[in-house]
């Protein structure tokens, strides 16, 4: 069995092709199941984040887990595997652990040591516990991976300043304007992202807010918060009228302003200038929107290049996760190497119990004239030596756990006792 990490994200695949393999919370339990179906797979959690979509496993055989979930992703997003396979990027056992704690901690992120990725691992890995697809293997590896990230916080300074997606969106828009203070703003979309968001703007000094969402009463529930206007869908095109920034993150599989409709938007306003701020994966804004005059049009990939010049100042923080993630690995291949001499150790020791039974009893006829108590003591002296004969072996291969020495002592022992 090998533990395998799979994925791409918005660095290593160009944005228009990392849309089509993200997956919403919706598609979440059909896909964990397909993947568990696979011939080679035994365990399965699946990431999918607005920066990354990955997919670690408890694999059969690598080369087939591997062929597994590439096969899944391609069918998923609807592309042929070699339109995708070069930018995919593959982690095994060790490094697949590091991989997974370097994610949660918020090192693979946009924005670096962001707290969002910390519920979204745990988010991802309930999702498959529910659905039946983790096992003791995955269990362990991401309750571990969510110690680490909550270790990491409490004990670097990674996580200050700017600490999520949808504040370092808030943060561009402001430095792009050079403040927001009198601007329109809408926020278009009320989950976890327009939340994040609302929380950023709170005190900004802003002419007005306002929410557009699907479902009203959360975008109102919004608005009260801060302060702000609550509308439907509906009344987009208008808010747009009036609008200095548009800030939006929504879950919606479809385009949510095409070209088209800002075209005319931007006709009434006489081409008035509207930033859009669009960290939605898949977008929510048409990107030829872009070339509206008076449209300025920022993404995922403008988010990460802002947030990769604030993450200078924390580069000195960085040294210190790194410590503490190799020695939480390290931690973590420990106890697995003992999980895994475990079952061995105990098969040994029950297996040299056995004959020490079999000889007592071989002897009970003999021993028959005994007192209870004489027999008691014949039972202790048994065990007794048994227990001493055994305890150096033991501890010798629980030391070795985990190293090539202790592969060697383990098919040793087998050998020699025939296990």
């Amino acid at each position: 069995m090998s533990l395998v990490a799979i994925g791409v994200n918005n660095r290593t695949m160009p944005l228009d092709l990392f849309e089509r393999v993200t997956l919403t919370s919706e598609r979440l339990p059909k896909a964990l199941g397909d993947i568990r179906a696979r011939d080679n797979v035994s365990e399965a959690v699946v990431l999918s984040t607005c920066n990354r979509t990955e997919v670690y496993v408890n694999a059969e055989k690598f080369h087939g887990a591997y062929q597994d979930v590439r096969d899944f992703l391609a069918e998923s997003a609807l592309m042929a595997p070699e339109d995708f396979s070069d930018h995919l990027y593959v982690h095994y056992d060790n490094e697949a652990m590091r991989h997974l704690c370097n994610v949660t901690c918020g090192l693979d992120s946009a924005v670096l040591g962001e707290n969002e990725i910390q519920r979204q691992v745990k988010d991802a890995w309930e999702c498959a516990r529910i659905e039946g697809t983790t096992g003791p293997v995955l269990n362990h590896v991401f309750r571990h991976a969510l110690e680490v990230g909550k270790l990491v916080r409490t004990n670097t300074g990674i996580s200050r300043s700017i600490t999520s997606v949808s504040q370092a969106a808030v943060a561009m828009a402001d430095d792009h304007l050079g403040g927001l203070g009198g601007r329109h703003v809408l926020v278009l979309g009320a989950g976890d992202m327009g939340e994040g968001m609302a929380t950023s703007l709170a005190g900004s000094d802003l002419a007005t807010i306002t929410f557009a969402n699907r479902s009203l009463d959360r975008a109102e529930r919004l608005a009260e918060r801060v302060g702000g206007m609550a509308i439907g869908l509906a009344q987009l095109a208008g808010a747009l009228d009036r609008a200095d920034v548009l800030l939006t993150s929504t879950g919606a599989t479809s385009l949510m302003v095409d070209q088209a409709e800002l075209a005319e938007v931007m006709r009434r306003r006489h081409h008035r200038p509207l930033l859009i701020v669009d960290i939605a994966v898949p977008r929510d804004v048409d990107p030829a929107a872009a070339d509206i005059d008076g449209v300025t049009l920022l993404d995922m990939n403008d988010l990460r290049t802002f947030a990769d010049e604030g993450r200078r100042g924390r580069e000195a923080e960085l040294s210190k996760v790194r410590r503490l993630i190799t020695d939480e690995v390290e931690r973590y291949l420990e106890q697995q190497a003992a999980r895994q001499v475990a079952p061995l150790v105990a098969h040994f020791r029950s297996s040299a119990d056995a004959i020490r039974e079999a000889e007592v009893q071989r002897y009970a006829a003999r021993l028959a004239h005994l007192s209870e108590d004489d027999r008691a003591t014949i039972e202790a002296l048994t065990r007794g030596m048994l227990g001493k004969l055994l305890h150096e072996p033991t501890v010798r291969l629980n030391e070795a756990a985990g190293s090539a020495r202790g592969e060697r002592l383990a098919d040793a022992l087998r050998d020699l006792f025939d296990l």
